[in-house]
């Protein structure tokens, strides 16, 4: 009896260990972390005369979506500050390869309506990874 409850312990303690071993695995493939691009750019002139301007803004991406053969990313920022700001929110488009083992994402929207006017916007975000 001593001897089956010996052998059952140890199989319950293998199968613990399995499945320990297992959720460690899911846990390291859900937390694992995909790449970003950095972003600065500067939106296109808005308005007429003397109200006549743009603006610049900076980030980071957020990190892959998967996308068809590709991914995209999603970027959220304010503008700079005149005497008023602009949203952008967008999704960038998909992957552009530069070499083999780098790309950036090319970005074409519009700003968020402020003071009566929008922006439009056209850039290339950074390379990711660029020093590794």
């Amino acid at each position: 009896m001593n001897k089956e409850l010996n052998e059952k312990e140890k199989l319950n303690k293998e199968e613990l260990n399995k499945e320990e071993q297992s959720n460690k695995k899911k846990a390291s493939v859900e937390s694992h972390q995909s790449h970003v691009h950095e972003f600065l750019a500067s939106t296109k002139l808005a308005e007429e005369g003397d109200d006549r301007h743009n603006h610049r803004f900076a980030g980071v991406t957020s990190e892959v979506i998967p996308r068809g053969n590709s991914h995209i990313h999603v970027l959220m920022t304010n503008t700079d500050f005149l005497d008023h700001h602009h949203e952008v929110a967008i999704e960038t488009g998909p992957a552009i390869r530069v070499s083999d083992d780098k790309h950036v994402h090319f970005v074409k929207g519009t700003t968020t309506l402020d003071d009566g006017h929008v922006h439009q916007l056209e850039f290339a975000t950074l390379i990711q990874k660029p020093l590794v």
